[in-house]
């Protein structure tokens, strides 16, 4: 090996023993900071689909603690005269709740509020209603639409009650006439609380008399038998005119004072039951009080019946 060539090898091997450690440090802190930003990068992913699951969850639960079924708890009368089955569907394609409903008398109703099984009550019978809303159960007793109760009965009419001053001087000719029977809802509703408020003006009880009979029934059923006994009734005219069972029996006194008939609706307060669909109550009562939802309970009956049935106003 001449002079040059052993100054080459001496100098290659300078450079691996110099240079090889060098570059192993690099590559080394290149596979670290790779891992590193790998590890970044994993948390980063991590991070986002935790918060795209949370504002799913919110989506599901929060424009999704939006509940589309209302509970609506009403009295018979409002039902069986065919004034909700009319509204429902109008309510129904105008907002995105829907309305599953019961009916029962006015105090089975109410009481569906107060055990938590209705998320908004329409009701006849105000001072139930007000002792509802001092209890706490509801948020607000709105008043929005009325009509006016009515004595009907046989058209012979043995009592004289088509000439009668108003409901309370018919309840006494029907107490005083030994041809006459008066058939009584009994039920704790609206029209049954309107019906012994009456008996209470005339200072006289009826119950326990052979004349007074008590069904403890809703409205249509107590209609059904009453014109099967050729009785007096006090009835709602909407439930009287719809119902096709009322046969015989014929209106003898309607407009009297006595005898309005004011409906409220009272959405359940969450305080008293925090799963109250307070969104939806509050829907439905808006819906209801709008000039379009008072309207078509104007409009309700004309085309049928040829006269209204109820009256938007306390």
């Amino acid at each position: 090996m001449d002079e040059r060539s052993a100054v080459v090898k001496i100098c290659d091997i300078d450079f691996w023993v110099y240079v090889m450690p060098i570059s192993r440090r690099i590559f080394l802190q290149g596979v670290e900071e790779m891992r590193k930003k790998a590890t970044l990068s994993l948390a980063v992913l991590v991070i986002l689909c935790m918060a795209l699951s949370m504002l799913a969850a919110c989506d599901s639960s929060g424009s999704g603690s939006v509940n589309p079924v209302i509970r609506l708890s009403t009295t018979t009368s409002v039902n069986d005269s065919g004034l909700l089955s009319y509204l429902q569907p109008e309510f129904e394609s105008d907002t995105e709740f829907r309305l599953e409903i019961t009916s029962a008398g006015s105090g089975a109703a109410i009481e569906k509020g107060r055990t938590g099984d209705a998320d908004c009550l329409l009701v006849h019978s105000p001072a139930a209603e007000r002792d509802f809303i001092g209890e706490g159960y509801g948020e607000e007793r709105v008043s929005f639409m009325h009509n006016f109760f009515v004595i009907v009965g046989p058209d012979d009419d043995p009592a004289g009650v088509r000439n009668s001053s108003g409901a309370s001087d018919a309840f006494k000719k029907i107490a005083e006439n030994p041809d006459a029977t008066f058939v009584s809802r009994g039920d704790e509703s609206g029209t049954h609380a309107a019906e012994m408020r009456i008996w209470g003006i005339t200072e006289m009880d009826p119950e326990g008399e052979p004349w007074y009979m008590s069904t403890g029934q809703g409205m249509g059923a107590s209609l059904t038998i009453a014109n099967e006994t050729g009785a007096y009734i006090l009835t709602d005219k909407s439930t009287y005119l719809a119902h096709e069972s009322s046969g015989s029996l014929v209106i003898l006194l309607e407009k009297s004072d006595e005898m309005k008939n004011t409906y409220s609706i009272i959405a359940i307060s969450p305080e008293r039951w925090d799963n109250t669909n307070i969104d939806g109550s509050n829907a439905f009562i808006a819906w209801m009080t709008s000039g379009k939802g008072l309207g078509l309970i104007n409009q309700y009956g004309v085309e049928e019946y040829g006269q209204q049935l109820f009256f938007s106003g306390e």
